[in-house]
């Protein structure tokens, strides 16, 4: 089985370019010894989620804090009560998948996967090292950094496990990095390491072949007869119309990634793009993904493939969500759900980690690129978040200029 290796159709480079050969998937070569340089810092940022159920309290506690994410009136006063009052409800979440979020489980491995390919694929940054930088779970941005530094770590980068940006989530990110190590005491920030950010992918090759080939797994459980009709139910995590108004590019990339899904299936299947996890009252982008499903029932559509199209790994929008809400609701419609497996440990998105990465780096030291994409360094036409403009000056001048 070969891969080409294509660079990444995001931001940060406006071309698309496939490297002149194949490598097979099947080796690895050993990780080579560089004792005399730090590690590249590959630091991999994402929500995260509770790993045990003791913890699940303080991951509420800090997802109701953040304004990015959930922006609140008397927000320091109402968090911490929404937490507590949701806890029992979200552990209970938990211990039905199993005890825990395996977010972290599946980002080590991506992160080990894809830095042997780096090694071995960019030797001359090499070694290559994976953080994890979950924005509300263990292992946390600052656990990061404080690992960061005892490896003396020069040069870094900032990789969104959000394939499609979104101010709520890959900002919160990199506004909570710049937040670490700006304030007094903190490490990283003030020229002691070199950055650049990849803060969106939605239509790199590897991703849009690891999507289609599960999704192509999943219909081959429908019988031969009924597999072109079954109807392809993709679902994103939902955000609220007053941050999609303010001109957030999440709605518009997550549709740019069906779209290459389906152009990459030859458009076989009837399909839809619906959302989902709408909490409190306000307005969200809609239709809702349990709402589609309703719908289609009443149209005699019963055979439905979700596909979680803005999850790289599973977590519990999608092993618990789609998996067991969305399921039982959908048997007691009389429709045949199934689910494409998330991307997970899929060889074929480790080899586009890689190739996404190696690529940036590559054209960062080329000069081809700036720290940071044209898109990121433009904010929202109606932005309301005082913290995102320093927190792009900052990464737009590599982390070398402190705030």
């Amino acid at each position: 089985m070969t891969f080409v290796i294509c660079r990444p159709a995001t931001a940060n480079s406006s071309r698309m370019l496939s490297l002149s050969s194949s490598r097979s998937l099947a080796t690895i070569r050993p990780k080579p010894s560089r004792p005399d340089r730090p590690p590249t810092a590959i630091v991999m940022m994402n929500m995260g989620g509770p790993s045990t159920i003791p913890e699940v309290h303080d991951f509420l506690s800090r997802l109701f804090h953040d304004s990015d994410l959930i922006p609140l009136p008397f927000q320091r006063l109402l968090a911490p009560l929404i937490a507590r009052r949701r806890t029992p409800k979200i552990e209970a979440q938990y211990q039905a998948i199993g005890g825990g979020s395996p977010i972290l489980k599946w980002t080590n491995q991506q992160g080990r996967e894809m830095c042997a390919l780096l090694d071995e694929l960019f030797p001359e940054t090499a070694p290559h090292k994976h953080y994890v930088a979950f924005r509300y779970a263990k292992h946390l941005t600052d656990d990061a950094l404080e690992e960061m530094q005892k490896d003396g770590v020069k040069r870094a980068v900032a990789f969104s496990q959000y394939p499609q940006y979104s101010c709520s989530t890959t900002g919160s990110s990199l506004n909570e990095l710049y937040r670490l190590t700006q304030k007094k005491g903190g490490w990283g920030g003030k020229g002691e390491v070199e950055w650049s950010v990849l803060d969106r992918w939605p239509t790199h090759q590897g991703l849009i072949d690891a999507f289609a080939m599960n999704i192509k797994r999943a219909l081959e459980k429908f019988s031969e007869d009924k597999r072109k009709d079954v109807v392809l139910l993709f679902s994103a995590h939902s955000l609220p119309l007053d941050i999609v108004n303010r001109g957030d590019p999440y709605v518009a990339e997550v549709g740019a990634t069906v779209y290459a899904v389906m152009t990459k299936l030859g458009f076989t299947n009837p399909w839809r793009l619906t959302w989902q996890s709408k909490v409190g009252p306000k307005a969200w982008q809609g239709p809702q993904t349990s709402a589609a499903i309703k719908g289609f029932a009443r149209t005699g559509k019963k055979d439905i493939c979700l596909v979680p199209i803005a999850f790289t790994s599973d977590h519990i929008e999608t092993l618990y969500e789609l998996d067991i809400e969305l399921k039982e609701e959908a048997e007691e419609l009389g429709v045949h759900l199934t689910r494409a497996e998330s991307l997970n440990g899929s060889p074929i998105f480790t080899r586009a980690l890689a190739d996404l990465v190696g690529s940036h780096i590559q054209d960062y030291q080329n000069g081809t690129i700036s720290p940071i994409s044209p898109q990121l360094a433009m904010r929202c036409p109606g932005c309301v978040n005082s913290r995102c403009g320093p927190t792009k000056a900052w990464l737009a001048s590599g982390g070398q200029v402190s705030g």
